[in-house]
């Protein structure tokens, strides 16, 4: 009797064991069924144009012409929204890596934040489109604060020319169209544009030419009148059509810098289809067109800071980041047409 009580005994503590390791097993396979690890952090596409390079000197120190040198790493936006979806591209849409921003006229100083920042009326007159804040003294937060013309609203950059005089007269434009464009290099280079970075500010043309030259960035012809040329200077447009003049800004960006003591040298124009190893980062190309309301004859015209040939545009970017990588992404790198509202 003592010994099928201990086989019964023996018996039970096995299917007990059983049991609980059954438990166990259940628990690691419902735990592999329904449990995935989380992926690793994606990063963020509006930060990648701003850690290419490592600046070779401190944030706030001054270069020897006397310019603070502004960097990537020394300007950040407030708030970083995150980018939108992607959507597919539609079947119709049309190949062309653009995205554009009507801007219309905003106001007139002699101011030149870029040039001349922090001295009222220093500069030439100036005509200002987009943020309608701005001054001299206008940085990257108090253009973040300002409102803007822009359609799209949410681009609170900054565009300025030299006003127009015509019979010593200012005349605006009624036609302010900036195109950001990813022609002008190959196209494998087209597919890793990345965005303009925060509080960018460049330069393009030469206010201070003196004939015209390889510096003379503009181009100036007439709208409905393509059998009058394009030239470096004003052009004699016919009666019923309008003077407009185009600006290329340099879409090769050197990875580091915000700024440069001349406003130029950290970014350049490709070379043979691609950024030059200066200036590794493609960025857009910021297409300047500005349409007046004037023709006739040329001898009437002048520029607040000469000839037409001294026309030039300068560029705050204060897009906010996640507007413009999503710009970028949709339009520029996968080469589609897209409107104000960065969609197809």
């Amino acid at each position: 009797m003592p010994h099928v009580l201990t086989s019964r005994l023996r018996r039970r503590v096995w299917i007990a064991a059983l049991a609980v390791a059954g438990v166990a097993a259940s628990a690691v396979t419902a735990n592999a069924m329904f449990f995935t690890p989380p992926a690793p952090p994606k990063a963020s596409p509006t930060s990648t144009a701003t850690t290419v390079t490592t600046p070779p000197q401190a944030a706030g120190t001054t270069t020897q012409a006397g310019t603070p040198t502004q960097t990537a790493e020394t300007t950040k936006a407030a708030a970083v929204a995150p980018v939108k979806p992607q959507e597919p591209i539609p079947p119709n849409a049309v190949r062309v890596a653009e995205f554009v921003a009507e801007c219309p006229f905003t106001h007139r100083l002699p101011d030149d934040p870029i040039v001349l920042p922090n001295l009222p009326g220093a500069s030439h007159m100036h005509s200002f489109f987009g943020n309608d804040s701005t001054n001299a003294r206008s940085d990257v937060t108090s253009l973040g604060k300002g409102a803007s013309t822009c359609n799209p609203k949410v681009d609170l950059s900054s565009y300025w020319v030299p006003t127009l005089l015509v019979d010593g007269q200012p005349v605006e434009p009624t036609g302010t169209t900036f195109y950001y464009l990813g022609e002008g290099v190959r196209d494998d280079v087209t597919a890793r544009i990345q965005p303009l970075p925060h509080g960018l500010r460049i330069v393009a043309g030469n206010a201070k030419a003196t004939a015209p030259d390889n510096t003379t960035m503009s181009r100036w012809s007439c709208l409905h009148a393509g059998h009058v040329g394009a030239s470096k200077d004003f052009v004699n447009c016919p009666a019923g059509t309008m003077i407009e003049s185009y600006l290329d800004f340099p879409q090769c960006w050197n990875g580091k810098d915000l700024d440069s003591a001349d406003h130029k040298s950290h970014m350049s124009y490709p070379v043979a289809g691609d950024c030059p190893a200066t200036h590794p980062v493609p960025v857009p190309k910021l297409r300047q067109v500005l349409r007046y309301p004037v023709s006739g004859d040329p001898a009437r015209f002048k520029l607040s800071s000469g000839p037409g040939f001294t026309m030039h545009g300068d560029f705050f970017n204060v897009w906010p980041e996640a507007e413009m990588a999503q710009r970028v992404r949709d339009c520029i790198n996968r080469i589609v047409k897209c409107g104000p509202d960065g969609r197809p």
